[in-house]
């Protein structure tokens, strides 16, 4: 490639890869442009703080920094940056999931060996709510998803309620499923 991105020649995302990847600031300023709202709209539908959100879309950025020079599919940027963040916000999430905060006037009690252990409907019970809670960091369409599947509708009548082809129906099922397992596993 002969120039950068300010050439009338450089129209391609592959070719702009190209050139930010040999530090050609025009080049990177174009991906931002071009892929920072989808980048920021991500966040948004995993429904994240605002600081958590500044966080993910700089780790994302950063992300295609360290791999710019692996990506096997430069044209496929914008999929590789919309993955990258909805992974980064799955660790965001985690990672709050995993933070007690707990006050001076706070303690952690000790369970005595003798007392009884506790009862198999409260640890359902809290099973129940951890799930129900996990779901509600999923993006609203993937809830409706699992709503309705758990309701044992038919394929026919959740592509008429969300809109989705049939056939695309058990793929996001399982993409959906696999986000909740990290959630699950993070709490």
């Amino acid at each position: 490639m002969s120039g950068t991105l300010a050439d009338p020649g450089v129209t391609s995302i592959a070719e702009v890869m190209r050139s930010a990847a040999s530090g050609d600031a025009a080049a990177w300023d174009r991906l931002m442009d071009q892929y920072g709202r989808l980048i920021w709209s991500i966040t948004r539908d995993f429904k994240l703080a605002e600081s958590d959100a500044s966080d993910v879309v700089q780790t994302t950025w950063m992300r295609l920094v360290e791999h710019i020079d692996r990506l096997e599919h430069p044209e496929r940027v914008g999929a590789w940056l919309a993955t990258t963040a909805k992974n980064e916000c799955l660790r965001s999430i985690a990672a709050r999931r995993r933070l007690v905060l707990v006050g001076e006037d706070y303690g952690l009690e000790v369970i005595g060996d003798h007392e009884q252990p506790a009862d198999e409907a409260l640890l359902a019970a809290e099973r129940v709510r951890t799930v129900r809670e996990a779901v509600k960091l999923l993006p609203h369409r993937w809830q409706r998803l699992m709503e309705l599947l758990m309701a044992e509708q038919p394929y026919a009548v959740i592509s008429d309620r969300l809109g989705l082809p049939v056939g695309s129906i058990g793929p996001t099922r399982g993409r959906c499923l696999d986000r909740l397992r990290v959630l699950l596993d993070a709490s």
